[in-house]
């Protein structure tokens, strides 16, 4: 005993030990794939970044292209007009100022103005404080017979503007002068300056010359390296790394630039700088967290339901070993009580199948004992045609005889009726008789009920009583079988009418109800039901002892069979006698198809 105490717990320290290690290197496994799913899922959404921060880019390098083209062609167009080179007098330089003036306002530029070949203002749309531009890089570019720009700081301020200098030729083809078109920087950037994403300009000089964040104007880029420092030499926060083909920068300039950020560069040489961007790349880090943290999270939960099911696992094993000794104990005790059962079984089947016999053979009873009492009647109904054929046979020899044909015709035409009568009497009563086995289906109850008052026809005639009922158009369809249905109302019908012997009215009322489930009531002028709880018992009669009027079985039948179509019978006294109401299960005509 003590051995086995012993072994039993060198086992348990062992598999305690093997899942420390399970669990160990499953949360290992765990914390490198969710590692490996989040650089994944970082440089992933970095590349989708990078694709946005790219067009975002070149969106704004066109924009500030467009915008700066605008004063380019302005002083292309303007060079060459008429007015300029005629400044002879005072007129013609206050004519051609005031042209230069309405266009500067018009087109939004700081300045316009005239230069000769030597640099001098000849004329110019503001005053200027410096008459000579001889040494301007746009103007010396002029005269080189090419288009010329230059961008500059204003030495009276920090505004900032960008000069277009384009040549006038004379008609013999040589410089005359130049037209100098001056845009002030800030009226172009006005217009996409606070965007979403931080875009800034360098000039050739590593400058920050335009930008949509005022915070980054004239910081300046030292050659070969990467970062901004501020124009006071000031020492900030940044750091750089390549992430993939993504350069990232980590810098700390302000809230209005983001800590992390992924960095861009387009080269624009029509204007002579650089493009750049920086776009924060907090969504990435967030987009990768979320990625990884999902993956964890649906790998822990796989994790535990394995985990608890290999515990459940090894203790349904611990509980069947247990077990397999109890079994193993038990099965000579189940064997007994099995073969025991078994006998029970087989008993119970034999008495179920005597109860259907038994209930089968009654059944058919009480149909035999109501053709029985109907037997008078239907002797009479098949006596009478049979009378009325022989008659008209003979009827018909006669007029034969006498050579009245049409006559003969006649009577045999009669004579088929009452053979027709005859056959379909003999019809119904040969289908109550028999012992229906087809199964339920779909019944015409407007049929049965017609067959019913056929049947119990002759009876009623016998007692005087009259049967009030009226065949509807169309057919009712219910479920259930012909025969059995046949029998439920002759026997309520017979009931009744045995019920109103020596009374002075004798009247049944059948009437058909339609809705959620179809109902027929059948009332009669007797004295009503004396014991309405015990109707439905077999053997329950009324009637004298030994009368041969019936058994008590009719309505405990009625009652049995109706139940087996899954409606309901239900009877009750009225002020005039006793109502009887069967509630049936409709069936349509889909249903049965």
């Amino acid at each position: 005993m003590r051995l086995t105490l012993a072994m039993r717990r060198v086992e348990c320290k062992t598999l305690s030990m093997h899942r420390v290690w399970f669990i160990s290197g499953f949360l290992l496994a765990v914390g490198l794939l969710s590692g490996f799913v989040w650089s994944y899922g970082y440089r992933q959404a970095l590349s989708q970044l990078s694709e946005k921060a790219e067009a975002d880019l070149e969106l704004a390098a066109d924009r500030l292209s467009t915008q700066m083209q605008v004063y380019q062609e302005l002083a292309v167009l303007m060079a060459t007009h008429p007015v300029l080179h005629e400044l002879e007098t005072q007129a013609d330089r206050r004519q051609a100022r005031e042209m230069l003036l309405d266009v500067a306002d018009k087109t939004a530029a700081v300045n316009m103005m005239y230069l000769d070949t030597n640099g001098q203002v000849l004329v110019s749309a503001q005053p200027v404080s410096q008459r000579n531009m001889a040494g301007h890089p746009a103007f010396r570019r002029a005269m080189q017979g090419a288009l010329g720009s230059a961008h500059e700081v204003v030495p009276s301020g920090d505004d900032r503007i960008y000069s277009y200098a384009a040549p006038a030729f004379g008609p013999s083809g040589q410089i005359e002068g130049a037209l100098m078109v001056v845009a002030d920087v800030q009226d172009v950037e006005q217009t996409w300056r606070g965007s979403t994403e931080a875009v800034f300009f360098v000039d050739s000089d590593g400058v920050v010359f335009i930008s949509n964040r005022s915070d980054l104007l004239f910081w300046r880029q030292a050659d070969g390296e990467a970062g901004l420092t501020p124009p006071d030499g000031a020492t900030v926060d940044f750091s750089s790394k390549q992430v993939g083909r993504h350069e990232l920068w980590h810098l700390n300039w302000g809230r209005y630039l983001p800590r992390d950020a992924l960095h861009l560069t387009l080269d624009l040489p029509v204007i002579d700088m650089t493009a750049e961007v920086l776009v924060d790349v907090a969504p990435a880090l967030q987009l990768a967290r979320l990625q990884a943290a999902a993956v964890a999270a649906i790998c822990l939960a796989f994790g535990a339901m394995l985990f608890l099911a290999m515990e459940r696992r090894r203790a349904l094993a611990e509980a069947n070993a247990v077990l397999e000794s109890r079994v193993a104990k038990r099965t000579h005790d189940l064997t007994v009580a099995n073969a025991s059962l078994r006998k029970e079984v087989t008993e119970r089947e034999e008495a179920e199948a005597a109860l259907r016999r038994a209930q089968a053979d009654l059944v058919q009873a009480g149909k035999l004992s109501a053709l029985g009492q109907m037997s008078a009647g239907i002797s009479h109904e098949l006596n009478q045609p049979l009378m009325a054929i022989r008659q008209f046979a003979d009827n018909g020899s006669a007029f034969m005889t006498r050579g009245k044909p049409e006559m003969a015709a006649e009577n045999l035409g009669r004579i088929s009726e009452m053979a027709a009568r005859m056959a379909r009497i003999i019809k119904n009563l040969r289908a109550f008789a028999r012992n229906e086995s087809e199964p339920m289906g779909r019944v015409d109850l407007i049929q049965v009920l017609n067959t019913a008052v056929e049947l119990t026809e002759a009876r009623l005639r016998d007692d005087d009583v009259t049967l009030n009922w009226t065949t509807p158009n169309g057919a009712v369809y219910v479920w259930g079988g012909e025969v059995r249905l046949v029998q439920v109302f002759v026997n309520l019908i017979n009931n009744a009418a045995d019920a109103m012997l020596g009374r002075p009215k004798r009247i049944i009322t059948i009437t058909l109800r339609k809705g959620a489930r179809l109902s027929v009531s059948l009332q009669d002028t007797g004295p009503g039901i004396e014991d309405p709880d015990r109707m439905f018992e077999p053997f329950y009669s009324t009637k004298s002892v030994g009368s041969s009027e019936g058994l008590g079985l009719g309505l405990s039948i009625s009652y049995g069979l109706v139940q087996s179509f899954g409606g309901d019978i239900r009877g009750a006294n009225t002020a005039d006698g006793a109502m009887f109401t069967v509630e049936l299960e409709p069936c349509d005509k889909e249903e049965a198809a």
